[in-house]
């Protein structure tokens, strides 16, 4: 399932809703072009669920950060923009980067051992 999402693959998919928003934005304005309306309508809401769910899955096997998941399922019913703009921002060397750049992070210590361990004491030879 990583290898369907990628942060590659999201982000493009998030330019193209953002094309089909776009669209639809233009055939709202421009008279004579209502027809389009549903079928860009349809397209935008049926590509912002299917961002909305790939985003959801690509949190749980840690492909984006949680950040760049919600502008993409909460603000990108409103305006895809968002997400767009958040891909670009985490594509930045010193944003954010995808998570199949970033170094390994290491392992979490279990709470019980959270701290460093002691330092051994150094013993003075009495004089």
């Amino acid at each position: 399932m990583t290898r369907l999402l990628t942060f590659r693959r999201l982000k493009i998919a998030s330019f193209t809703h953002s094309a089909i928003y776009t669209t639809l934005l233009v055939v709202w304005l421009v008279p004579g072009l209502h027809p389009l309306e549903a079928i860009f309508g349809m397209a935008h809401g049926l590509g912002w669920i299917a961002m909305s769910l790939a985003c959801i899955a690509a949190v749980r096997l840690r492909v984006i950060n949680l950040r760049l998941a919600m502008a993409v399922a909460v603000l990108g019913g409103i305006g895809p923009f968002i997400g767009s703009y958040e891909f670009v921002r985490q594509s930045r060397p010193h944003g954010d980067r995808p998570e199949d750049e970033r170094p390994p992070r290491p392992k979490p210590r279990s709470r019980i051992s959270s701290a460093p361990p002691a330092r051994p004491r150094r013993r003075v030879p009495p004089a």
